[in-house]
């Protein structure tokens, strides 16, 4: 579903200032903006999304931000995070997966300090409800993220370290900046920006997506950081006051829409928990999108704002299972050519506001119904050597028999 939000005071730009501001939504965000992306890419001729003035990511998102601002195109990060062809960076669902053993250990060692000190509680209350008061204290030995994000951030660092990438946000040619919350203070950390521009990137990476109850909180500089999507959803606001005049926004979670159709599809309760947590937490990521893209109209009258976002009804992005290769290229496609369809369908209110950026629709392109983008990343699996290629070709044939 594509929104555009034209300028509501529009100005002509001597040049033109592009921003991307990217929002999160875990494995399958990342494999949406991928897909959502690349289609952009092929599809507006002077758009380049590695020479951009300003990108903003949170959680999934910074990876996919810090990528483009390291001069990696989508087609490559497709190798890499989507077909796991890239045998310099074996990247697999485990690498998301693995138990936070050092937060159970961590909790663990307080255990017993944390019981004696309830019972003593209880034994010198003498009253019916001490249980109750004593007990309260257990939470504290309840791990705050089940799955260990440190060997995620060691494979970010790696990636950003080698052929020329880098790590720091000091030596990037175009402004990057990767969106985290405070934990204690409970406000926004803009990592990239003076004061904190000397924190690694895959540091701050590690930071935006450490969401409460998946993954234990990262300390840095003293501070406690978690999800940046807790606060805001996209933080495009960072890219306007950049100054940028047009920015380009991807929010890959949306509230599924059972009723699209007329009559309910779907009963998310009968999925359990998973579903309806999903449910709740898409609902609450879009409304405050929604209050926030509103707002930006007021604040910044003179820049214009492209929103890509799935459809409501769309089941292939609600119900996919991203650790599968099969799923995880399957929702990119998808992707692809979906937004290739919002394009096309909205090239006439499109045309003009692209213009006013030096930018151009290319309808030929969209036009073109043989392109995919799994053709793209095969052009550019040879950029990773005969090793990659064959590995790649090795996951098509198992995808074949699975």
């Amino acid at each position: 579903m594509l929104t555009l939000q034209p300028a509501p005071r529009p100005q002509q730009h001597r040049r033109p200032r592009l921003g991307l501001a990217l929002a999160g939504g875990g494995p399958l965000g990342a494999f949406y903006e991928l897909g959502a992306l690349q289609a952009l890419a092929e599809a507006i001729e002077g758009l380049e999304l590695t020479r951009l003035d300003a990108y903003v990511g949170v959680s999934s998102g910074a990876m996919i931000a810090a990528g483009l601002a390291n001069g990696v195109s989508t087609a490559d990060m497709g190798v890499v995070f989507i077909d796991n062809a890239a045998a310099e960076y074996p990247m697999s669902p485990g690498l998301f997966l693995q138990p936070a053993f050092r937060e159970y250990l961590n909790r663990a060692k307080g255990a017993p300090g944390l019981l004696a000190a309830i019972v003593r509680q209880y034994l010198a209350a003498h009253s019916p409800g001490a249980w109750a008061a004593a007990v309260e204290p257990l939470g504290r030995l309840v791990p705050t993220g089940l799955f260990d994000n440190q060997p995620f951030e060691r494979f970010i660092a790696h990636f950003f370290s080698t052929h020329g990438r880098s790590n720091d946000f000091r030596t990037l040619e175009r402004r990057l900046y990767i969106i985290a919350t405070d934990l204690d203070g409970g406000t926004e950390a803009r990592f990239g920006a003076a004061g904190r521009d000397h924190v690694p990137i895959s540091k701050a990476i590690q930071a935006s997506t450490a969401l409460p109850g998946l993954y234990p909180s990262v300390e840095i500089d003293g501070h406690t950081y978690v999800d940046g999507a807790l606060l805001r959803t996209m933080h495009a606001s960072v890219a306007l006051e950049a100054g940028a005049s047009l920015v380009i926004c991807v929010n890959p979670l949306v509230a599924f829409d059972a009723y699209a159709h007329g009559r309910r599809s779907h009963d998310l309760k009968r999925g359990g928990l998973p579903l309806v947590m999903s449910q709740t937490f898409r609902a609450l990521i879009q409304s405050r999108m929604q209050v926030g893209m509103a707002a930006y109209r007021g604040r910044f009258p003179a820049s214009d704002m492209l929103l890509l976002e799935p459809d409501r009804s769309d089941e292939e992005l609600f119900f996919v299972n991203v650790f599968q290769y099969a799923g995880r290229r399957r929702l990119a496609e998808h992707a692809y050519q979906r937004t290739r369809a919002d394009l096309a369908r909205h090239a006439r209110a499109l045309a003009p506001l692209l213009a006013r950026h030096g930018l151009r629709l290319r309808r030929e392109v969209l036009a073109d119904r043989s392109r995919t983008l799994r053709a793209a990343m095969a052009l550019r699996k040879s950029a990773f050597g005969p090793v990659s290629s064959r590995l790649g070709a090795a996951l098509d044939r198992l995808e074949a028999v699975l």
